[in-house]
């Protein structure tokens, strides 16, 4: 797994937990409403107890007091503050004082969601005091009421109890879940760590391999090429000797360069780019001799990415490779053209004599790997013949 990704599955974990948070916020702001609806709907069709006038009033405005604590309880944006603590308190002793002023006590009701709050947001010891609270105002009111025995009390309080301890379980738990899902999200991001420590490692390997193995091989090779170039000099040998010679020297000489970029590579190295292929121009019409002009058209440059700039780089290394052992050009054109619907690129070789060394039929090994370079940025490749020479081509959508 990428950086990346496991910076994305953290992050999805985290959001996942507050999506969570939010349902429980929910489903309490549903209990919420539908105790506050319960309670204001009964306490229009009960009667007052004795009081007249006064208790009427008494009622009218613990609703009101009950209703806007019990609202501003469930909407708080800081859970856990002093603020909060205070509203939740209030709604539960106004709603307490409710059932001492109503005949049927149905503001009872209107507890539950106060204690159910605390119990979710607030530390446990403020939690804790919250339901006290509400136990100690609820047992007074119905004392004061004097419709309820002292054994229907004592079952209320138990009731509290059992919700405050419920809506505290499911606290827990919902924490103990969000720390597992961090966990995991953690260990997700350690094994990602780990497996690019171990392709880094690899990579590095490789490297090395390639710079003792092929480097100081392709190094040798250079050498005794310059002496064999030398001593066919000095001996007066056949002019055409001398230059095979020499086009062996250049040849060994590039492809040194070659994989010591590759080991650049490996080693986490700047990419080459379009940006390099007039060296590569200029490197095969050393080479070869043959007449070799790169045009670039289009607005402005677009970003390719890694993978994107590294492939124009080799398919044009490999056209130019194929026109070296294949054709016998005359001249060689390199085009690399930003459109808007994409990237082209088209390597064109002209051959006045009409004389390759190999079929053109496009099926070679070295095409068939710039065609799944291609495919893999969802481009096309084709190669072909054209009327007077070879055309490779490139396209990459935008």
């Amino acid at each position: 797994m990428s950086t990346k990704a496991a910076t994305s599955a953290g992050v999805s974990e985290l959001e996942r937990a507050r999506g969570r948070e939010q349902a429980a916020y929910l489903s309490i702001r549903v209990l919420a409403v539908a105790a506050i609806a319960f309670v204001v709907i009964t306490s229009f069709q009960a009667r007052p107890a004795p009081g007249g006038q006064g208790e009427a009033l008494g009622v009218a405005v613990g609703l009101i007091v009950f209703c806007g604590a019990t609202i501003a309880a469930m909407w708080l944006t800081q859970p856990g503050s002093a603020v909060q603590l205070a509203v939740l308190v209030i709604a539960v002793v106004s709603a307490a004082a409710l059932i001492g002023l109503q005949g049927n006590g149905a503001a009872f009701l209107g507890v539950f969601p106060a204690v159910c709050l605390a119990a979710l947001v607030l530390p446990v010891r403020l939690s804790a005091l919250v339901a006290g609270v509400a136990a100690a105002a609820v047992s007074v009111a119905w004392l004061a009421n004097g419709r309820a025995p002292i054994a229907g009390i004592v079952l209320n309080d138990f009731g509290i109890l059992a919700f405050f301890l419920l809506s505290l379980f499911a606290r827990r738990l919902r924490e103990s879940n969000q720390r597992a899902e961090l966990l995991l999200a953690e260990l997700e991001q350690t094994r990602a760590a780990q497996a690019r420590a171990a392709a880094l490692a690899e990579r590095q390997r490789l490297a090395r391999e390639m710079h003792d193995v092929l480097a100081h091989s392709l190094s040798g090779l250079v050498l005794n090429l310059e002496g064999a170039r030398l001593l066919a000099a000095q001996g007066a040998a056949d002019p055409q000797v001398g230059e095979a010679i020499d086009r062996a020297h250049r040849l060994a000489k590039t492809g040194l360069e070659e994989a010591r970029r590759a080991i650049g590579m490996l080693r986490g190295d700047a990419l080459p780019g379009p940006e390099r292929l007039a060296d590569l121009a200029a490197e095969f019409e050393v080479g070869t001799g043959v007449p070799c002009k790169v045009a670039v058209t289009g607005g402005s440059k677009r970003d390719l990415g890694t993978h994107g700039r590294l492939t124009f780089y080799r398919v044009t290394q490999e056209a130019l490779t194929n026109i070296r052992k294949h054709a016998r050009a005359d001249r060689v054109e390199i085009r690399l053209a930003y459109e808007p619907s994409g990237t082209r690129l088209a390597i064109e070789d002209f051959d006045s004599c009409r004389d390759r060394l190999a079929p053109a039929d496009g099926t070679g090994y070295g095409l068939t790997g710039m065609r799944e370079r291609a495919e893999l940025l969802g481009g096309t490749l084709t190669a072909g013949p054209t009327g007077g020479g070879f055309l490779v081509e490139l396209r990459v959508p935008a």
